[in-house]
């Protein structure tokens, strides 16, 4: 096992990224219908978090398959620290409710491209190749 910030810093020497974000997987404990009951309040949380620009993707997990929706879902966080991703993880309401649990990890991104495509008169905004 390797000091994570140790692990970091290493990274930074080799060249890479080595951007810190925070990972969530939020995952049902409840029936569906108390999940869904909790979707407008979870909703209206996440905007908020994108406003203020601490989320950065956040949707729902197929399960293994690939083929059905559980209602798990990923949500990553670039916040400053593990313990305010935390926070903001707790204060969701589809935890908040029990309807959902959560565990959280930090994700240091390295490598990989993202390419966004951005019409302004069009107003519309896809990734590439979607």
């Amino acid at each position: 096992m390797v000091d994570w910030k140790q692990y970091k810093g290493e990274s930074k020497e080799r060249g890479s990224l080595a951007m810190e974000v925070y990972v969530v997987e939020s995952t049902p404990i409840t029936e569906p219908e108390f999940v869904k009951q909790n979707l407008p309040a979870h909703l209206a949380y996440q905007a908020e978090q994108e406003l203020a620009g601490r989320l950065m993707f956040a949707e729902s997990l197929s399960d293994e398959s690939g083929d059905n929706m559980k209602g798990s879902g990923l949500i990553i966080y670039k916040v400053p620290s593990l313990e305010m991703a935390r926070e903001i993880a707790e204060q969701d309401p589809m935890h908040l409710s029990g309807a959902r649990s959560f565990r959280i990890r930090r994700w240091l991104i390295n490598e990989g491209s993202l390419q966004i495509d951005i019409k302004l008169s069009a107003q519309s905004v896809s990734l590439a190749n979607d």
